[in-house]
This record gives structure tokens, sequence and C-alpha cells, in this order.
């Protein structure tokens, strides 16, 4: 069994049309999207090679071996047992948020989320021709990112018919606790709400002192009306293979779901079920060591920025791999642009709903983390943003 991988390892990524590298030219660092600048499992790998050296790769179907993985994986990971027929399998998580919109609400009702938040929880009400309603997230006594319940009870309307959560929370960071998660699921069961859960960072949390918490798992109940939504792709760095899931308890909502994405959602493809099984089954080696690495990335981040940056604040996160800094100290009239001349490509707070704030992803080797941050660093110093002192 391998136990060591190497996540110094700077791959090359020119020349591959990757979707992170190409939005900028070679002397920016690409630090915006959730793609991580690390080589996959080798065992993932394998499966992709054994699967390729077949030499044909017409339509694919859902499978007994990918089924099984998935459904062990939720069982043995996370103790939630569920059904095959409550599976159904996607091309991502961003079209299922969208689809979700149009299977559960009408141009007429309103659906509502928190902020910030990932964008696409912004832009597929709006999409669906949806009333959107935000609220934003609060700090807690412990200066933790949690729901402002009440907040969220006087924005509520009567026409209101959907929940989207993040949860691990995109950007935040937070892995929230079993006692935040049976207060989101009272939330909706009181106003009779579909929750859409978007739980695709539960395998990254590197806070040892921190768990994922299902939501369908929890309270009686709440799983009769929630559509949860998961994939291998963000922690084995897999979003390229397009494999995705929804789990779906209610036989009622499964129809209403798979009578919108019909004709729109068609097969996925054979690698996209290889790359899941294999993550499923064999990649968790893979994923602990991971783990350590982005704690240790994220130690250095925040020690950093406590010395040198101080003018940016960092709350503290347990979950993922993107860490959400506020920048509105610093006085910049565009923080992206400011960074993006310094050779650091950064996530625009305003797509996340706060303009205050850039989301910085610190999944990519330890030495591009500190070269994006000395160029962060010089860049503030060189145009007198911040004092010698920091």
């Amino acid at each position: 069994m391998i136990n060591h991988y190497d996540f110094d390892k700077i791959p090359n990524r020119s020349g591959t049309g990757s979707l992170k590298w190409e939005r900028y030219s070679k002397n920016i660092l690409p630090m915006w999207v959730a793609d991580m600048d690390f080589e996959t499992a080798p065992e993932i790998t394998e499966a992709l090679k054994n699967r390729l050296s077949h030499k044909v790769f017409g339509y694919t179907i859902p499978y007994d071996s990918v089924i099984e993985a998935v459904l062990n994986y939720l069982k043995y990971s996370h103790n939630y047992a569920v059904k095959k027929e409550s599976l159904t399998f996607l091309p991502g998580l961003v079209p299922a948020i969208n689809l979700c919109c149009n299977a559960f609400s009408t141009e007429e009702e309103s659906v509502m989320t928190v902020t910030p938040v990932y964008p696409p929880f912004i832009t597929a009400p709006r999409f669906s021709g949806r009333e959107l309603i935000t609220v934003p997230l609060i700090l807690d006594s412990e200066n933790k990112w949690t729901f402002n319940i009440k907040g969220m009870e006087k924005a509520i309307k009567p026409n209101t018919k959907i929940f989207i959560l993040c949860n691990p929370h995109n950007p935040v960071g937070r892995a929230y606790t079993k006692l935040e998660i049976e207060k989101i699921s009272d939330f909706c069961q009181r106003y009779n709400l579909i929750l859409i859960s978007d739980e695709i960072h539960c395998d990254l949390i590197f806070d040892t002192s921190s768990k994922h918490t299902l939501v369908a798992g929890t309270e009686e109940g709440i799983a009769e009306r929630t559509i949860t939504l998961m994939s291998p792709s963000k922690t084995y760095n897999l979003p390229g293979l397009a494999c995705a899931y929804s789990i779906i308890e209610n036989p009622k909502l499964k129809l209403q779901f798979e009578k919108t994405i019909r004709g729109i959602i068609t097969e996925i493809n054979c690698f996209g079920y290889v790359g899941c099984e294999a993550a499923y089954r064999y990649g968790n080696s893979w994923r602990i060591e991971l783990l350590k690495y982005l704690e240790k990335n994220y130690l250095y981040l925040n020690n950093f920025l406590c010395k040198k940056i101080p003018e940016i604040e960092f709350i503290p996160m347990e979950a993922t791999y993107l860490a959400w800094l506020k920048v509105d100290r610093l006085n910049l009239n565009s923080p992206t642009q400011f960074f993006e001349k310094y050779g650091v490509g950064l996530s625009d707070g305003i797509d996340f709903g706060d303009q205050n704030y850039v989301r910085l992803n610190f999944g990519c080797p330890h030495s591009r983390l500190m070269e994006a941050l000395e160029r962060m660093h010089k860049g503030l110093l060189k145009e007198n943003v911040i004092g010698h002192e920091g």
C-alpha cells in the first residue's frame, strides 16, 4: 500500500486547456477557482488506465460496482444508509443546483440562501427566473461564521419554496456542527422548504476537532425534504471527469427531479464513473495525507497574514482549501485587480455576495503558496498600502 504521496510536486498544466491556468497570462499565479494543483491519487490514475485499455468508450449507464462503491462510502464514511433507487448520477453540481430550482419551484416563488456563498447559489435562482432571498452569515461568540436564524425568519416570504445550503460552507470554510445543522433542518421543516444541500466538500475537513454532519442523516423527517448533492471531484481533484450524484429519498421529489432533467442530463462519461468508484474504494489513504498537507498550508497562510499583512482579516476555518480573506482595510478600489498586477489571481468577493473579501485557493504545493503570498506582500509594500513594519 502506498502511504506517501508527493504533494510538493508542481505539475505543468500549460497546454491542457485548464480553466484555472488559461484565465491569466503566465506571469500570474492562479489561486482562484476550486481546482487543486495536485496530481490525483495514483490508485485513481491506475483505474483510469485500466479502463482506457479496454479501447471502447460507448454510452455508459450506472453499473453495479460504482453504485455499490457510492452506497458503501455513504454508509461507512458518513453513517448514511440509502437505497440505490435514491441515487441519480449527474455531470456536476452546478447544473444540479440550477435544475433543482426549476424542479422544486415556479417563477412565482422564491429561493433562499445565506451569503457569502458559492456563486451558482446566487445565479441559479436568477437564471430560472426565481426571486432570490439572501441572508448574511453572522459571527458567533467564538468568532465562527454561523446562520442568522432570526434574520432568516424575518426575510422568508410565503412564496419561498427552497433553501440552498453549502455544507461545509464555501467560501468561509465552516464545517457546521450537528446543532447548527439541526437548526437549519428545523427551519426548513417549520417553513415547509425543500432543502438543497451541496455537500461536495464534506471530505475536506482538515481540522481534526471537527467532523461533517450530513443533513439528511440528522433530524427525523428531514431526509423527506432534502436533495443531497455530492461528488468526489473536489476531494480527489477530479472535476474534469464530470461525475456527481444526487440522493433523494422521497420518491415524489425524485420523480419531480427526474422529469425536470429529462432530455437535459444524459449519460455520464465512462471515465467519470471509474474515477468515482476508484476514489471511494482506494483513495482514502491519499485523502488523509492531503488533509495533513492542506492543514500545513492553512497554518502557514494564517501565520503569514498575522505577521506580515495583519490588515487582512482571516477568520478561522475547519474545512475546504478556500480561504476567505477580508481586505477592506487595505482600501483598494479593486483588490483582485491590484493583486493581479502583482502576479496573483484571486476570486472576487463580489461574486460570492461580499465586495469586502477575496478568496484564495491554498490547495497547491507549499512553494507555490509561499510565492503567491510573497507577491501579495511585496505589492502592498511597493504601493505603500501597508507599512514596512508589516
